[in-house]
């Protein structure tokens, strides 16, 4: 377990935070059911609006932790039915998909390709957050919940760490005292939400700067890596056995291109895509 005191010593020193988002950004999950979970509701022309503070890495985690993890997973639809599971690469593992959807992207065939693209990673932060504001259920407001959010969110948080221009100041959305409050903004385009104009306020000392009621809050966040245990994931040999069903597969042969016209996979429509740059290093390897 951390300690309280580091936390506060070392708040202004976030390089570990900037140095973490360099390497998301450099081109190379919970269940529903769990109550721990929170997303802000939406009204039935798909606007919303809740304001929350992403927390500092979780004292049960150790002072190694950072405020987020990451999980990658595959959604979609073959002949055989839906694949829905988490990939290994979330471990830095092999992963059956990404190698199968590498040779699909290697065969030069464009069909091929447009079947990786459906059924490529689809990427997922989990951050722990205080619900400051949920006009949709204020009985949230005041409690700790874990967010499980994408690339468009996170883009946010990268952009407040590391402004474009001179006049703006670098502040760590994560930091008690010199962070700042998350305004989710939701609008419906295209048929899809969209958070373009989420915005950070103001940097302001959460609880007003009260150590004690910082720590006591700090102390009952809920552990990030617990969604990193091996236990989360399926072994590489089950996964494949799931994959060759669902898609009809004889083996690890590449999908001719008549069989890529005969049936196009649906992709599921939960969680932003990742970069199709995963699919290119791995045919390249």
């Amino acid at each position: 377990m951390s300690d309280f005191s580091s936390l506060k010593r070392n708040r202004n020193s976030f390089d570990k935070l900037t140095k973490a988002i360099e390497s998301i950004n450099t081109p190379a999950e919970g269940s529903k059911e769990d109550d721990r979970f929170w997303q802000p509701e939406v009204d039935k022309a798909g606007n919303g609006m809740a304001i929350i503070r992403f927390l500092p890495a979780p004292a049960v985690d150790g002072d190694d932790a950072l405020p987020w993890v990451r999980v990658f997973n595959h959604g979609f639809q073959g002949p055989g039915g839906w694949y829905i599971e988490n990939s290994l690469t979330t471990l830095n593992q092999k992963d059956p998909v990404s190698e199968y959807n590498s040779v699909l992207w290697n065969s030069g065939i464009e069909a091929n390709k447009e079947i990786a693209r459906k059924q490529k990673r689809r990427l997922t932060y989990i951050s722990n957050v205080l619900i400051v504001s949920d006009p949709k259920n204020p009985e949230n407001e005041g409690q700790i919940k874990l967010y499980k959010f994408g690339k468009k969110i996170f883009d946010k948080l990268t952009e407040a760490m590391n402004p474009q221009f001179e006049d703006e100041k670098a502040i760590n959305p994560f930091d008690f005292w010199d962070g700042a409050n998350f305004k989710i903004k939701i609008r419906q385009v295209e048929g899809y939400r969209n958070y373009d104009k989420s915005e950070f306020e103001s940097s302001s000392a959460l609880f007003d700067g009260d150590d004690a009621k910082l720590e006591a809050l700090w102390k009952k966040e809920y552990s990030l890596k617990e969604f990193l245990d091996p236990k989360h994931f399926k072994s590489y040999d089950v996964l494949k056995a799931k994959l060759d069903k669902v898609l009809g597969l004889d083996g690890a042969a590449p999908v001719s291109k008549t069989k890529a016209e005969d049936f196009t996979p649906r992709s599921s429509p939960d969680i932003e895509d990742e970069e199709l740059d995963y699919f290119k290093s791995l045919a390249e390897d």
